[in-house]
């Protein structure tokens, strides 16, 4: 578990949403000022180290606590890559909570100079062209290490072939901090 408060907190209010949703009992949350703030976040539910959901915000449009929920609900549910969560597979799902940094433009010439300043395990990457958008944390760089790799994965994900590059590609990062459980 998280050693400070805001990790904690978070971390028990994505699982309480997600419990809820089963009528099983809640958990107790610290009151924080953080949780009524404005945040955005993913959350990431995972099995025996393998994803099994990941639904989040790139940008911060409303309280932290509610974030937090709903997009652990959503992760738990609506995840169109999963089937919904069963009450037996909630046990053994653990909770990751990411909380973004705001998205910053990131102004590039060319791909290649995208490769080459790209922070590999620190940049999360939004990529957008027209009305397609996708993004990866910084924690896919841990399954896709190599920069082209990323970039190539992203632009997939996005609906754009790997090789795609266009001057009116759009690109923006962030930072997390994230906790989760063990």
């Amino acid at each position: 578990m998280p050693t400070d408060a805001l990790g904690s907190a978070l971390l028990t209010i994505a699982r309480n949403a997600i419990a809820e949703r089963f009528g099983l009992a809640a958990q107790a949350v610290s009151p924080l000022p953080e949780l009524a703030e404005p945040g955005a976040t993913f959350v990431t539910l995972t099995q025996n180290g393998q994803l099994r959901g990941c639904i989040g915000s790139l940008e911060a449009q409303r309280p932290l606590a509610t974030d937090v929920a709903e997009n652990a609900v959503a992760a738990a549910f609506r995840d169109s890559r999963f089937a919904p969560l069963s009450p037996a597979e909630f046990a053994r799902t653990r909770v990751e909570v990411s909380l973004l940094t705001p998205p910053e433009p990131f102004a590039v010439s060319s791909e290649a100079d995208a490769l080459a300043r790209l922070r590999p395990g620190i940049d999360g990457l939004v990529v957008r062209y027209g009305r397609r958008r996708a993004t990866f944390l910084p924690q896919v760089w841990e399954s896709l290490p190599e920069p082209r790799q990323f970039l190539a994965q992203l632009k997939l994900k996005a609906g754009l072939p790997a090789d795609f590059w266009h001057e009116q590609l759009a690109l923006a990062r962030y930072g997390v901090r994230k906790w989760k459980e063990n």
